[in-house]
């Protein structure tokens, strides 16, 4: 067992445990602010801080806002536990949202791990890095995107055919977002509350996104139409 103490948060690190020990935990950690992260054996025990948890926070709410001005649809998961036993593997998100894949999970209240599609994206802040490998464990349940925040950087991680993440210049979920400006006011968050921050991201959505956005839902139908008008035709659908 080997224990670290960094920035008010605690972890403990466990060799050798069970699937079953892990599952137990989680059941008795379940309303607890404690996060755990299990990895074929390894078991890390973390107290989460202060200014972890507000940065999840926030990211999160530039998420909800951003699909909210946009109207798209998401379904969301907040810190619900991913784990597969074939796997061997287990972690919770900071949060996380099921969004090409919503309607899947549309008026879920229980998340069925073998059945049901991982989330779409999944934000990690990593301001005091675990002491296990959680991208890896990530890439094996398989969840397509994930955010990373370490208090000073925002990376984009996209899930590639090789089973493996790769730093990516724009989001899979939202591809028309420009990540200098995610970075830009998650560092805004120093000196600028909440509330006040998040009004002034909705105001940036509606004035940068909002346009181009709404166009390119009115060019929508008029490809379907061109695309129907093609196949009618006999020609071979692209």
């Amino acid at each position: 067992m080997a224990t670290v103490q960094l920035s008010s948060e605690q972890r403990i690190l466990l060799h050798n445990v069970s699937w079953q020990t892990y599952e137990t935990l989680l059941r008795e950690f379940d309303e607890r602010p404690i996060r755990l992260t299990y990895d074929r054996g390894d078991l890390e025990i973390m107290t989460l801080s202060h200014g972890h948890e507000n940065y999840g926070k926030l990211t999160g709410r530039f998420v909800e806002t951003l699909t909210e001005e946009l109207n798209i649809a998401i379904h969301s998961g907040g810190s619900t536990t991913l784990k597969r036993e074939l796997k061997k593997r287990g972690l919770e998100p900071d949060e996380c949202y099921w969004i090409q894949n919503e309607p899947a999970m549309r008026g879920k209240k229980d998340f069925d791990q073998d059945n049901d599609p991982p989330p779409d994206l999944g934000i990690e802040i990593d301001i005091t890095h675990s002491s296990l490998d959680r991208m890896a464990i990530y890439a094996a349940l398989k969840v397509p995107e994930v955010w990373r925040f370490d208090g000073e950087s925002f990376s984009v991680y996209r899930l590639g055919a090789d089973g493996k993440y790769h730093l990516s210049k724009q989001s899979l979920a939202f591809p028309f977002l420009p990540l200098a400006e995610v970075l830009r006011f998650l560092r805004a968050s120093d000196e600028q509350d909440e509330t006040s921050l998040v009004r002034s991201f909705r105001r940036w959505v509606r004035e940068h996104l909002l346009p181009s956005w709404e166009a390119s839902k009115q060019s929508r139908p008029t490809a379907r139409r061109t695309q129907r008008r093609r196949n009618s035709d006999g020609s071979k659908a692209e």
